[in-house]
Parts: C-alpha cells; sequence; structure tokens
C-alpha cells in the first residue's frame, strides 16, 4: 500500500511540473544577447531582481524585453501578484537601481518561451492590451521568471516611437520632440488621402510617401525627402522603398519604409539617429564607378557567373552613401553583395545555399 501511494506521489509531481498554468503556452523562440537596445541614443544593459543580465528576445518578427527592468529605467515601481497574475506599473520606486554583471559568454540560442494570455498588465491604474505592428494582440510572456512585453508594448508605456535598424540589429525608443503631435488619423499638410487601389493597380508613391509620414507621426513639411520612393521586388510582392528624414537636436532621424504596392499595407520599416545629413550628395560621395562596373566586380567574385544570374541589381542610399545592391544565383548558391558607389568597395557579401 505505501508502494502505490509513493508512485502516485510520484505521478502528481510529475504532472505538475510537465504541463503548464492554464492558459499558457510554450514556443519556440531565440534569445538574441547580439540584438542592441538603445532609449534616446543609450544603450541598454538589463537585469533581474538577482542581478542577472537578462537578454532580449526574438519570437515571430516580435522583440521582447523584460518589464521589471523597463519599470526600473523608468523610475516606477513594478508590482506583481502571483494569485491573480497581474503585473502593475506605477508610482515610485521602492528598490534602488539593480547592480549586476553582464553576462558577456551570452550566446544566440533556441528556447522556450511561455506567452501568458492569463497575465494582465496594469499601468498608472489601467488594464492594457498590447499589438505587435501588424494589430495582433501580443501576450505578455515569462521567461525564467521574468515577464517580458513586446518592445512596441514597452514603447507605448514609455511614451516613446520605436524604431528597428535590421543592419545593425538595434532597437530604439526614441522620445517625440516637445510639443509635437504625433496623435492623429490622417496629415493635411503637403500630403494627399491614401486610399489603396483593390483593382489590380499600385498604388503611387505619393500615396506611399503619404502612408509613410502617418505612420511616423510626420507632416511633410516636417522632413525631407532626398530620395524619391521607388518600385522594388520583395519575395515576389512589388513596394514601395520610402526614405526621408527630420532633423533634430542631436542630429538627424533617418526613416526607412518598405511599403506594399499593390494594398498600401507597411511590410517593414527601421528609424535611427544620423550625426550627418542622410543622403547628402557632397563630393566625397561623388560616382566613381559605374553600374556596369559593380556588376563585373561582383561577377568576378562568382567564376562562372554571367550577367544572366544576377537577378536582382539596384542604386540606393544608406547613411549619405550611394551603394550598389545585389544578387547572384548560380550553381545552387545565392550571393548577395552592396557595393560603396564611390570607392568600390565591398559593404557586404554574403553567401548561402538556396536551399536555405
Amino acid at each position: 500500500m505505501k508502494k502505490i501511494l509513493y508512485a502516485l506521489l510520484i505521478c502528481c509531481l510529475f504532472f505538475s511540473t510537465v504541463f503548464a498554468a492554464p492558459g499558457e503556452y510554450s514556443v519556440t523562440a531565440t534569445l538574441n544577447p547580439d540584438l542592441i537596445v538603445k532609449i534616446d541614443g543609450v544603450e541598454q544593459t538589463f537585469y533581474n531582481a538577482q542581478g542577472q543580465e537578462v537578454h532580449p528576445i526574438s519570437y515571430a518578427g516580435t522583440t521582447y524585453i523584460p518589464l521589471r527592468a523597463i519599470g526600473e529605467i523608468m523610475g516606477k515601481n513594478v508590482d506583481w501578484n502571483a494569485s491573480t497574475y497581474t503585473a502593475t506599473i506605477g508610482g515610485a520606486r521602492v528598490t534602488p537601481p539593480t547592480k549586476g554583471t553582464p553576462d558577456k559568454n551570452a550566446k544566440k540560442k533556441n528556447i522556450s518561451l511561455f506567452l501568458e494570455p492569463k497575465y494582465t498588465i496594469i499601468i498608472d491604474g489601467t488594464a492594457r492590451t498590447f499589438y505587435d505592428v501588424n494589430g495582433k494582440v501580443c501576450d505578455p510572456s515569462n521567461y525564467q521568471g521574468s515577464i517580458y512585453l513586446p518592445i512596441r508594448a514597452i514603447g507605448e508605456i514609455m511614451g516613446k516611437t520605436v524604431g528597428w535598424d535590421g543592419k545593425t540589429q538595434t532597437v530604439t525608443l526614441t522620445t517625440p520632440a516637445s510639443g509635437e503631435v504625433t496623435d492623429f488619423d490622417t496629415s493635411s499638410i503637403g500630403t494627399t488621402t491614401v486610399v489603396p487601389t483593390t483593382n489590380g493597380n499600385i498604388i503611387t508613391a505619393a500615396e506611399a510617401k503619404n502612408i509613410a509620414l502617418k505612420h511616423a507621426g510626420k507632416a511633410a513639411v516636417q522632413v525631407t525627402f532626398a530620395v524619391e520612393p521607388k518600385l522594388d521586388y520583395d519575395d515576389g510582392i512589388q513596394v514601395y522603398e520610402v526614405e526621408f528624414y527630420e532633423k533634430i537636436s542631436t542630429g538627424y532621424i533617418e526613416y526607412d519604409y518598405e511599403i506594399n504596392a499593390a494594398t498600401g499595407k507597411i511590410k517593414s520599416f527601421d528609424n535611427d539617429i544620423e550625426t550627418t545629413i542622410p543622403y547628402s550628395n557632397t563630393s566625397s560621395n561623388a560616382v566613381n564607378i559605374t553600374a556596369s562596373q559593380a556588376k563585373t566586380m561582383a561577377l568576378n567574385k562568382v567564376p562562372g557567373a554571367t550577367n544572366s544570374n544576377i537577378r536582382e541589381f539596384e542604386t540606393d542610399y544608406d547613411d549619405g552613401r550611394k551603394e550598389y545592391e545585389g544578387k547572384i544565383i548560380y550553381n545552387k548558391m545565392e550571393y548577395e553583395f552592396k557595393i560603396d558607389a564611390a570607392t568600390g568597395t565591398f559593404l557586404e557579401w554574403d553567401v548561402e545555399s538556396i536551399y536555405d
């Protein structure tokens, strides 16, 4: 009889450990120590209450960062009620800033992230629901005892504009300029009303501009379009690439958008702070090589490839520098390149199998 009771006890302990609490579910996400988070230009390191460094997490195209650490940065207290699964943010902090040691040995890896629809997040007395860039509800999550929220939700909490620079793997949270109005549905200054077409045609470049401006919360008179929007293809979809910049006290904010030309929906966007004028056409940016020469340079790195293997090629501007970007498909391999138009220097050269 004792053996049976002991076996039942072991089974109960096993099942209480294996099965998740009601409402939660586990997904495979990526712990990403290489991802940088900057708040008003300052790179952040996050620690939990025990002084251990906690890193950003990527899941389904969304970046998650720890809630308690953000509360500390904001100077607000984060309270956890385990009986009601409620995190409350508000009031002055009751504990001093956490001191910790950076985890320099952390590596990017797949993890099990628990999404917690049962969690309630209350900010200054109001329960909040958070959404990703596509309007889909994002549940709070839990990883090793730390509550994580999507970066857009953190931006909302802090009253900041969220940007993403894919080239440097940097998320930015930026405070809007003082006195600036950003909460509106349309901008009537220097823009046109967007009505995405449904009959197989595409929106105009002017409409693409308006979509980007509305999302950025800017009027046309506030920014400079040094490069006109241009049509391109991304994953077989025709898109507009819209780029503009805004003058701020510390330099410039550069905005980059990719907009579906058929639907008018934003496919991707980012913004980052520059100290010099983006897209400037100074003598240091004068073009010294032609597009044809750039293609030849790239083909010379792939013996046997010809012009027919160049599947994509365009001229672009990045951080005030004119560049040639392209892709070569040859012998079941894909070669992506980026060449400085002024110097002929290869800025990027990536090689992978077409099956990856």
